[in-house]
């Protein structure tokens, strides 16, 4: 018998040394092991336990040194939470089999949490983030508006083109500028907004369409935007309030920020940034965003 007969996995595989947060090719692989240790399962009961009974702190903080496996948990949570199906297997059934079957309480908390209908939001912060400097105070905030906005199918990059996008939504005319843009522009509206300075006309063409008024009046539409944009932390928690509450009943919008600490680091305009942000969501959304 060869050595690696006694592996159920073939070990001269390629085995990432970083789980990564944006990698989604490799997620059956990274679930199925995912070993759940003593010291993760008494973690987890703790988690799990204030997740399905909200008492006012809706934030968690993964600590450990490097190559401990934080980055492996945050995502493994991200997938449990939304409970993702993964090649026809839904993340709890995955879970649900790690747990020995003398932890039936742990089962348990899985399941509800897992039940809670919920959308995660994965990223690694200093990846996402566009700005060079991190001494700006709304740093941590931009990030966490941009990946909103892109969840929700807006264009990230550019806040106040997600704001526009969002104010047409809200108005139920979203979907008919993205038609007419397409008609006057010849190409998509998620193209089109990449140049949007470039393309002043056919926005301002296709919202007038949409709009019933004149193309003269619409010129300048973008530059308004652009010149009136601004989002605050209380905005920022308002917009996912809003959209929690459009969602199924008790519906959750939960972020996950991988390498945030390192992207913090001892800059404590950028915690404090970070924790009024965790605050002001628990305040707003009452438990329904984390």
């Amino acid at each position: 018998m060869q050595l690696q007969d006694i592996f159920v996995k073939p070990v001269d595989r390629t085995i990432e040394g970083v789980i990564k947060a944006d990698d989604m090719a490799s997620l059956q692989l990274e679930v199925e092991e995912y070993v759940i240790t003593n010291e993760v399962t008494r973690s987890l009961e703790q988690f799990l336990s204030a997740y399905t009974d909200y008492q006012g702190a809706n934030g968690v903080w993964i600590s450990g040194f490097f190559g401990s496996g934080k980055s492996h948990l945050l995502k493994m949570l991200a997938l449990l939470l939304e409970n993702q199906e993964i090649n026809g297997k839904s993340a709890l059934e995955y879970f649900q089999s790690k747990v020995d079957d003398d932890a039936a309480m742990l089962k348990g908390d899985l399941g509800r949490a897992a039940n809670i209908p919920s959308k995660s939001i994965l990223f690694n912060i200093d990846q996402k983030a566009d700005t060079i400097s991190k001494k700006e105070i709304d740093a941590v905030l931009r990030v966490f508006v941009k990946v909103f906005d892109e969840m929700r199918g807006y264009y990230g990059k550019l806040g106040y083109v997600a704001q526009f996008e969002s104010d047409l939504d809200k108005r139920g005319e979203y979907e008919d500028f993205k038609a007419a843009y397409q008609s006057v522009a010849g190409r998509a509206w998620a193209i089109g907004r990449e140049e949007v300075m470039f393309e002043k006309l056919n926005i301002a063409k296709a919202y007038a369409q949409i709009s019933g008024t004149d193309v003269e009046s619409n010129k300048k539409i973008m530059d308004a935007y652009r010149e009136e944009y601004k989002m605050s932390i209380e905005d920022f928690a308002k917009e996912v309030d809003a959209y929690i509450q459009r969602q199924v009943p008790g519906f959750r919008l939960n972020f996950f920020v991988d390498e945030v600490g390192q992207y913090i680091a001892g800059n404590v305009k950028l915690m404090t940034n970070l924790q009024t942000i965790a605050e002001s969501l628990a305040t707003k959304c009452k438990g329904q965003s984390w």
